[in-house]
């Protein structure tokens, strides 16, 4: 996802042969055939330089533009031209000149961040340098005069028409003939405004501080083999941007999902719609009211004291001290299942439900499924105020969807050196058992009914198991949908950094879209698996200890204490202070 801002020497012969003819045409004619100056190019600059009396035209060759990416600075001064003439005899002298173009694609800018020709390859048009087309090879031929002024997605027009003299150039030099250029002009590449992998740059930084510590004292390149699925994170960064997009008007800004497979490897991580515009992590990093995805804790801890989905209960109004919780639907229905009520996300039901569980023991099991922030146990518990993160949801949602494992969610399988040998690889994902059954096929049970006939029918998917949550927050501040099948989960939000409101989005409606719409292209790379019935034996009360292994940057381990950690100030944080939600669907 990330390497070093040099790639190695190009191998020439792994590219179409018009790929490095296009530099070659446009930058340096006479590569092939000069010592490493062009003396009739140096002497026209030199008239125009004496002219403007200053080192103001290039006619650097490639091999002189290669000695000053190595070893000079770009100050033009006639000071600097010299020496950088020695330095291009030098590698004249040691190098061939297959050997000096390789070098010189592998360290070229290409502009929005792109060093060597794979980079710009990957960046602009989502595909290895091997695979570029003519006339894509030319547009980034193109970008050697300017990577600013000549960039495809900032200056299409100036991009086309430089292009254009480069597809001559290379009539002229005999690298393409006069049909081919034509075929070549008619394309139109399809060029992207973001970078591909731009959404998994999230996860990268994630990883980015344990990484290091483990490659300290490294003395080669490494490669790091994470669990990230890039096609299911460029999913997941498509749906993101088109949920923002599509809500907009109803006051969505941003989004994030995290998807875990059963065993907690993280295969999809997007922590806002525009990694340029924000690189905060809101996957990671924000701590928001959770919602009515909180309810499953709380009917879990129902479902383990004796309870059933099939039994009845009452919505009607409640006060639970001096609190007199809601629906968000107007009225009561009166006696229900507690199937029913999750379903329909009666608030009545889940207050007085954690009221008579008791809400410690809520606390309890969130924190055994991997709740690890702090959780408040007020009566408006019950309603999801309590602080977590997308991540802290999708493992504690994960348990649902594995036969009832805690796990540890987690983004290293390997490290290696680029001479292959290991300098690490992830342990067996530790697996805890932490719900039994019947508790946890009852649980299931229900969930699937939020999607089959519930809140969260939006995300529905036919022909696969589904199951999930819909969450809303007081005044419609947080929107959330965790959901799940077979040993997969996803979970996602959307909101404002601000914490201002939202216009009238539940749970059900930007959330669920946003989740299905991710969902129905991730199964496609899934086994179609149905939600297992987990263990028969009884769960422990409380996690057995977990002593931390490398490579699992999120991990089991004691609660912390204090207040949950807000976003840093640069990142337009939302106001993360407790406010009981009026509303919770």
């Amino acid at each position: 996802m990330r390497g070093g801002r040099y790639a190695p020497p190009v191998d020439l012969a792994k590219l179409p042969a018009y790929v490095p003819a296009a530099f070659v045409a446009i930058e340096d004619r006479r590569f092939y055939s000069h010592p490493g100056f062009d003396a009739m190019g140096m002497a026209r600059a030199l008239v125009a330089d004496l002219g403007q009396g200053r080192a103001a035209q290039g006619a650097s060759t490639i091999t002189q533009q290669l000695a000053r990416n190595l070893f000079l600075t770009s100050d033009r001064t006639v000071e600097r031209k010299g020496v950088e003439l020695i330095y291009a005899i030098e590698l004249e002298q040691k190098y061939s000149k297959d050997q000096i173009l390789g070098l010189y694609l592998s360290r070229v800018y290409f502009g929005a961040g792109a060093y060597g020709i794979e980079a710009a390859a990957q960046r602009y048009f989502d595909k290895p340098a091997a695979r570029l087309t003519i006339r894509e090879a030319a547009m980034l031929a193109a970008l050697m005069k300017s990577p600013t002024d000549y960039n495809p997605i900032e200056q299409p027009q100036r991009s086309a028409e430089r292009t254009n003299l480069v597809l001559d150039a290379m009539v002229e030099t005999g690298a393409i003939t006069t049909a081919q250029r034509a075929k070549a002009e008619a394309q139109t590449p399809k060029v992207w405004k973001f970078a591909a992998n731009a959404p998994a740059q999230y996860f990268v930084d994630w990883l980015e501080p344990w990484t290091r510590q483990q490659v300290a004292t490294a003395r080669q390149d490494v490669v790091v083999e994470t669990t990230l699925d890039l096609p299911t994170e460029a999913a997941a960064g498509e749906a993101a941007s088109e949920t923002a997009a599509r809500f907009a008007r109803q006051g969505v800004s941003q989004a994030a999902l995290v998807a875990l497979d059963g065993q907690g490897r993280i295969r999809a991580m997007v922590g806002g719609v525009d990694y340029d515009a924000s690189s905060y992590n809101r996957a990671v990093d924000a701590h928001r009211q959770a919602g009515s995805s909180w309810k499953p804790f709380i009917y879990l801890a129902a479902m383990e004291a004796g309870q059933t989905p099939d039994t009845m209960v009452v919505d009607e109004p409640v006060t639970i001290g001096n609190w007199s919780p809601r629906n968000f639907e107007d009225g009561y229905l009166g006696q229900i299942t507690l199937e029913h009520a999750l379903a329909q996300s009666i608030n009545t039901v889940a207050a007085r439900l954690a009221d008579q569980v008791g809400r410690p023991v809520v606390a309890a099991d969130a924190r055994r499924l991997g709740i690890l922030t702090p959780i408040n146990t007020d009566p408006a518990m019950a309603l999801g105020t309590s602080l977590v993160t997308p991540l802290e949801m999708a493992t504690a949602y994960d348990a649902f969807s594995n036969g009832g494992n805690r796990i540890g969610a987690f983004g290293v399988e390997k490290i290696r050196t680029a001479g292959g040998q290991m300098i690490y690889r992830a342990p067996p994902p530790p697996m805890i058992p932490a719900i039994a059954n019947p508790p946890l096929s009852e649980l299931d049970r229900m969930l699937r009914t939020v999607v089959a006939s519930g809140t969260g029918v939006r995300a529905a998917i036919a022909g696969y198991d589904i199951a999930g949550k819909t969450g809303t927050t007081s005044d419609y501040k947080d929107a959330w949908f965790c959901g799940f099948t077979g040993g997969f989960t996803a979970v996602v939000w959307v909101g404002r950094d601000d914490n201002t409101p939202m216009r009238g989005i539940t749970g059900g409606t930007a959330p669920a879209t946003f989740w299905h719409a991710f969902m129905v292209r991730a199964v496609h790379r899934l086994p179609v698996t149905a939600i297992p019935y987990g263990p028969a034996a009884p769960a422990p009360v409380a996690p057995a200890p977990v002593t931390p292994a490398p490579g699992f940057p999120t991990l089991f381990g004691p609660p912390p204490t204090g207040p949950a950690p807000a976003a840093p100030a640069s990142s337009t944080p939302a106001d993360m202070g407790f406010s009981p939600p009026a509303i919770a669907n």
